[in-house]
Formats: C-alpha cells, sequence, structure tokens
C-alpha cells in the first residue's frame, strides 16, 4: 500500500495554521480578561473626553457685542470677533452700554485713532488691543501650523503610542514567564516548534494592539466631526493612517524584543529587570517628541530613529515639515530594524524558553 507524499505547499499551510492557532489563542485569553476589557473601556473614554473638552475649547469665543454709529461700524465690523449693534448717538449707545444690552461701544473721537471705546465698568482687552495703533509686523517663518495644536498632536501620537507599546509589550512578557513558570511551555513545544510559538504571540498582541489604534483613531474622528474641526481632521488624516503603518512595524520591533527578554527569566518578579531598556526604548519617544516638537532638526533625527519614528514622523507630516519621500524612508529603515529585532528576539527566545532556574544572561542566549 503506497502513501502519497506530502506537497510542497503542506508544510507552508501548517505553519501557518499553526501560528494562527497561537495568535487565536492570545486573543482569546485577553478578550476573556475582564481587566483588559475594562481598562480598554476606559482608554476610549478617556480618548473621546479629550477630543471633544481639545475640540470644544478650541472654538471661537462667543462674540461680543459692540455698540458702533454709522461713523464707526465700518471699522468695528473688521474687527474679529464681534458683533456690531449700529446705534444713531453718542446718548443711545451709553443706554445700551449701561443696560449691559451690549459689552463696549466705539464711538467717534480724537486721537491717532479716530475712535473713542465707551465701556460700563472694564472695556474688553481684546477690543481695546484690537483698536490699538500697533506698528507692522513681517514674519520672516511663518509657522505652519498653532504651536498649542502641534503640541496636543504631539502628546496625542505619544500617548497611544507609548500606553499600547507598553501595555500589549508587558502583556507578551507576563505570558511568557507564565508558561515557564507552569511548564506549560514544555507541552506547547513538544507539539509545535518554538518559533511558531514565537510568531504566534507577536501577531495574536499585533492584531489586539493595532485593533485598539484603530478604535482610538475611528473616536478622534467621531470626535473632530462632533466639535466641528472640519480644518483639523481634514490636515490629520494622512499623518494617522501613516501613523498606524509605522506603529504597525514599530510594535512587531518591539513585541519581538519583550519575547526574547521574557523568556530568559522565570519568575514574574525579574521581568523587571530584562524588559527595563526596552520600557525606556518606549518611553523615549514619548519624552523626546513631546519636549521637542517645536525643534525641526532634533525632530528629523527622530524622525529616522527606528523606535522614535513612529512618533515622530506622524507629527512633522501634520505640521508639514516632512517631504513626500521621507516617511518612505523611514520606513524602510524601520523595517530593516523590524527584522533585525525578529531575528535577534527570535533567536533569544529558542535559546531561553526551556531553561529554568536563574536568569539566562543575554551573551548566552545569543549563543546558545
Amino acid at each position: 500500500m503506497s502513501t502519497q507524499a506530502p506537497s510542497a505547499t503542506q508544510p507552508s499551510k501548517n505553519t501557518s495554521s499553526l501560528v494562527w492557532l497561537v495568535a487565536e489563542r492570545e486573543i482569546g485569553s485577553k478578550l476573556r480578561s475582564k481587566a483588559f476589557l475594562i481598562s480598554t473601556g476606559i482608554l476610549l473614554l478617556v480618548a473621546l473626553a479629550g477630543v471633544l473638552i481639545g475640540g470644544f475649547s478650541s472654538k471661537s469665543p462667543t462674540p461680543d457685542t459692540i455698540a458702533a454709529t454709522s461713523q464707526t461700524a465700518n471699522v468695528v465690523e473688521a474687527l474679529p470677533n464681534v458683533k456690531v449693534t449700529e446705534v444713531a448717538d453718542r446718548a443711545a449707545a451709553e443706554k445700551l452700554v449701561r443696560d449691559d444690552e451690549v459689552t463696549a461701544a466705539v464711538l467717534p473721537g480724537d486721537g491717532p485713532t479716530g475712535v473713542v471705546v465707551l465701556a460700563k465698568k472694564d472695556a474688553p482687552n481684546s477690543l481695546v488691543m484690537s483698536l490699538s495703533v500697533s506698528p507692522k509686523v513681517e514674519i520672516l517663518e511663518p509657522a505652519t501650523t498653532n504651536s498649542l495644536l502641534r503640541y496636543l498632536v504631539a502628546i496625542g501620537f505619544g500617548v497611544v503610542f507609548l500606553m499600547a507599546a507598553s501595555t500589549f509589550g508587558a502583556t507578551i512578557a507576563q505570558s511568557v514567564v507564565e508558561e515557564k513558570q507552569t511548564r506549560v511551555v514544555e507541552l506547547l513545544i513538544s507539539a509545535i516548534p518554538t518559533r511558531v510559538l514565537l510568531a504566534g504571540k507577536v501577531l495574536g498582541n499585533t492584531i489586539l494592539a493595532m485593533a485598539q489604534i484603530v478604535l482610538l483613531a475611528a473616536i478622534a474622528v467621531i470626535g473632530l466631526i462632533v466639535t466641528g474641526q472640519n480644518e483639523v481632521l481634514a490636515g490629520i488624516g494622512a499623518p494617522v493612517l501613516w501613523f498606524a503603518v509605522f506603529f504597525l512595524f514599530g510594535f512587531i520591533l518591539l513585541a519581538s524584543l519583550y519575547s526574547g527578554a521574557a523568556a530568559m527569566v522565570s519568575r514574574q518578579e525579574d521581568i523587571g529587570s530584562t524588559t527595563m531598556p526596552l520600557m525606556m526604548l518606549v518611553m523615549a519617544p514619548y519624552i523626546l517628541v513631546i519636549v521637542f516638537n517645536d525643534n525641526p532638526l532634533v525632530m528629523t533625527i527622530l524622525s529616522y530613529i527606528p523606535f522614535s519614528a513612529p512618533v515622530a514622523m506622524p507629527v512633522r507630516l501634520f505640521v508639514g515639515e516632512a517631504q513626500w519621500w521621507e516617511p518612505l524612508l523611514s520606513l524602510v529603515l524601520l523595517l530593516a530594524a523590524c527584522v533585525g529585532a525578529i531575528l535577534v528576539g527570535a533567536k533569544i527566545y529558542e535559546n531561553s524558553l526551556l531553561r529554568m532556574g536563574a536568569r539566562v544572561k543575554l551573551g548566552e542566549a545569543l549563543r546558545g
């Protein structure tokens, strides 16, 4: 009785199905965790509240109602954020001011401006400054975006990257060590190859992290639409897409290293000692991009470093400081770093996974 030899494509199909099986196990364990679901819900609510509060606070304040005569109406109408109530004379303007029906009145007067501001107790500073005689100002290097908006966008990208990468990176590390402690890993690798187990863990947590990013992006879009921030929405669309792409490969890079670092220890208490350098690499983009968000030179350098590129490059794209080819070059560098991290992480993971007891030294893990 003859047996049919397996086809050339069968091993790859088996490998892919095993990777997906491990990924499903990772996803299912997180979705069954009440702590994970509650923390994710709180994160989404906080993000929505932040977008709504920021959107409403950035809207123009209620315009001041200003009384003006026919001689001064044209001057007042040219001012920003004012609503003009035309009156016949000074007496009518005074009555409106005293009755608190208008904030102030602008009437013909002497002096360089040719007008006088009439107020009940305090004149609006914005009105006085707008009517004051100021020197002509020429800006040699005009800002491409509002400085506050630039700062908020830097914080937004930084916080999302920090929270998602650190949360799911720690999840991978805890999962690896838990399987070592309970000896479950010995059963797992008797059925599937070590690298398949690693690939499934990285894939499952990457899917969860990207799902969280998509939800946060959807909430940001909804918040901007509700608050009428159409200009911001139009400007942030492309940077958000680039952020998602950079985050995908940046997270795979970190997840591979987290898995390898966690495999070097056998107790949950020791995770911090091996993953601390990686945590610093996650913290660095958050701190540096926020601190130097208005420094073009530093931001340019950060946008080409693989660990900070997922935050720095989208910020530069949002403010219009990056050329069209720069995100492509930065992505190539990130992909190269990602491949290197996968190879290093997989080697450490493979050589350390079955070694129990004392912490495995990095040199030993690399040499096997």
